[in-house]
């Protein structure tokens, strides 16, 4: 069969599986991008996300004998939670292999949905440390590995998210926006669109601290990164498959690189205006559409939020990273006097009545004149930065800005 018809096939194989999500207007984007936005919601499925969709369809095509041996996987989240799910189901054992560092919350839902069915391996500090024993398990023990992405079975289940797009709205689609990962959703969304609705321009999004779609079309070949912000980890990788890759370089319209901490700022947003928990990835494609402003006015967009898997205890990075963005947060080290009063100078002749101080570090030397403070400013108006460094030197206070040297920012703040 053909790629279009796996996900033909997919479909009936996912009915009364996963739940057929809903595809509704966002009345606020809509009206600020003045075009009609819908959001496909993926995060509102049975596991959070779009993954069961693959996870199912792959596991359920076994063989006997396959599904007697077992299947395993490596993934430090959705894909794990679809795959523990589509075990319970299917009554299949499974063995789940995460990175020791992935948080007790998700290790418990990965447990809570496929029960009794899988076995967690925490192993190794990252995710290709687990797929590296993942693999090596199931060469040794003949069981089948579920890749994340790069299988067809696979992408024809991702692929089901198109068909259910065009079946929700009758009315032309201009533009889908959908988050690229390793490849597999966009992969299989894009096919449908080709056959179905080859006028629709799909643009891909990945996070700008992990272009590794992006950077492959670039150089004509799938490219590895050498290192990757992992932040928005439902959408960074440092290699998409080779399946995807010569799927996506032909289907996509437009590859968007969207900043790590827009991203935040657009989760922060999504919760405060329309009460939507969705983790960094599943905000991707609504944080990309400032970049297509102009091209999407009295357009149809549909903008695929793919999950709501994120760690409340996240949300502290999560404000940290959307103020640093919008210029709301600033890092200093400042030569502070050793004197009593400095403090109180600073305050009274620096900063302004809106100002903040919400991070101080010193340690007070005697047999020093000045010693070295790192000071973290949160503003209510981007523009006051000029004033405030313009002050700082009018009054003596000699400052590195940390925001513009990352390597100390990240030593001294995190």
């Amino acid at each position: 069969m053909s790629l279009f018809e796996e996900v033909l096939n997919a479909q009936k194989h996912l009915e009364n599986v996963v739940t057929a999500t809903p595809l509704t207007q966002n009345l606020n984007l809509s009206d600020e991008f003045e075009s009609t936005i819908l959001l496909k919601r993926e995060d509102l499925q049975i596991v959070r996300s779009y993954k069961i969709r693959g996870a199912y369809n792959k596991i359920s095509s076994l063989n006997e004998k396959e599904k007697a041996n077992g299947i395993v996987c490596a993934s430090a989240g959705n894909h794990a939670q679809g795959v523990a799910y589509s075990c319970n189901l299917l009554k299949i054992h499974g063995k789940i292999y995460m990175p020791k560092t992935t948080p007790k919350q998700k290790v418990k839902q990965v447990q809570l949905f496929g029960k009794s069915f899988v076995e967690i391996v925490l192993t190794g500090d990252t995710f290709d440390d687990a797929y590296a024993s993942a693999t090596a398990d199931a060469i040794k023990n003949h069981k089948t590995f579920i890749h994340p992405f790069d299988d067809e079975k696979v992408i024809a289940g991702q692929g089901t998210v198109g068909l259910e797009i065009l079946e929700s709205f009758k009315e032309p689609i201009d533009y889908v926006f959908v988050p690229i990962g390793g490849g597999g959703l966009a992969s299989g969304l894009s096919e449908v669109f080709k056959h179905l609705s080859p006028h629709t321009k799909i643009i891909g999004v990945e996070p700008k601290g992990a272009p590794s779609m992006k950077t492959s079309i670039e150089e004509n070949k799938n490219t590895p990164l050498k290192t990757i912000d992992k932040f928005v980890d439902g959408a960074a990788v440092k290699q998409v498959g080779d399946k995807t890759f010569e799927i996506c370089r032909y289907n996509l319209e437009d590859i968007i690189l969207v900043p790590e901490g827009k991203v935040c700022t657009t989760i922060l947003r999504l919760y405060n205006e329309e009460a939507m928990v969705v983790e960094p990835a599943g905000a991707l494609t609504i944080a990309a559409l400032d970049f297509y402003k102009d091209k999407i006015k009295d357009k149809n967009v549909v903008c695929i939020v793919s999950g709501s898997n994120n760690d409340i205890e996240r949300t502290a990075e999560i404000k940290e990273r959307s103020l640093l963005y919008e210029g709301l947060m600033h890092y200093f080290m400042i030569q502070f006097p050793q004197r009593p009063g400095a403090l109180k100078e600073f305050v009274n002749n620096i900063l302004g009545p809106d100002d903040d101080i919400t991070y101080f570090q010193f340690a007070k030397k005697n047999s020093r004149e000045v010693g070295s403070v790192v000071v973290g400013l949160e503003l209510k108006n981007k523009n006051d930065i000029m004033p405030i460094k313009l002050k700082m030197t009018e009054n003596g206070f000699e400052f590195q800005y940390l925001n513009d040297n990352q390597d100390l920012f990240t030593q001294l703040i995190g």
